[in-house]
């Protein structure tokens, strides 16, 4: 199984980290795409550790990487590649939280389009819920052909959900958000939408104000649990 690694920055605060962060980036991009998010939310996260790993396989199109392969002309190629890359994300997500000393529960995901499948995927399958899930222009992944009744019996754990995205992206079209929320809705699983106008394929600032904040009450309700 390959490992993981990837840059990270560790709590503004300078204590010793109450809260992981991960953020997956998106097919064709490394985890240096993503980190600089960490800088815009430290200040509602000053007890947070970020770590954006680097996907395991280098990107088919010659540049980056990638979660699993994407040729858009296989119906089945989402659904297998969500499947083959979930343990190589759960294995980094569990040494992450036990090199941390952190709980299961003070952990969020933060997913960019191929990223944002993967968050979901495995997300929704860990034993314990996490404390929060952001999905940016991306999509829930479905077996091809099957409708919500199939999500239903494999989700293990229901995180608190926010779906952003664009409502000029071209490469996911919006449709993927309510779509995503309607199937995520008929498993049980409520989601949070925010749809950004005007925005393509991209995090505008109303996505990372509605990502920061939504990430940092998963946190506190994580933390009023124990």
């Amino acid at each position: 199984m390959p490992i993981l690694t990837g840059p990270r920055l560790m709590p503004r605060s300078g204590a010793r980290p109450r809260q992981l962060v991960v953020l997956l980036h998106g097919f064709g991009a490394d985890g240096n795409d993503l980190i600089d998010l960490a800088q815009e939310w430290q200040p509602l996260l000053p007890d947070a550790a970020f770590v954006a790993p680097h996907a395991p396989e280098p990107c088919i199109q010659g540049f980056g990487r990638q979660w699993f392969p994407l040729t858009f002309r296989d119906p089945h190629e989402r659904w297998r590649g969500v499947n083959r890359a979930g343990p190589t994300l759960d294995a980094f997500l569990d040494a992450e939280l036990e090199a941390h000393g952190i709980g299961p529960h003070q952990l969020a995901l933060v997913g960019f389009s191929q990223g944002c499948m993967m968050a979901l995927h495995v997300a929704l399958r860990r034993p314990a819920p996490v404390a929060a899930v952001v999905g940016l222009s991306g999509m829930l992944v479905m077996e091809d052909g099957q409708g919500p009744e199939s999500l239903k019996p494999q989700v293990r754990s229901v995180p608190p959900i926010l779906l952003a995205h664009g409502d000029q992206d071209e490469v996911i079209p919006a449709d993927a958000l309510f779509l995503s929320a309607e199937a995520l809705a008929a498993a049980d699983v409520p989601a949070e939408w925010h749809l950004s106008a005007g925005i393509g394929h991209g995090i505008d600032d109303g996505a990372l104000h509605h990502g920061g904040h939504f990430l940092a009450a998963g946190f506190a309700r994580a933390t009023r649990r124990g």
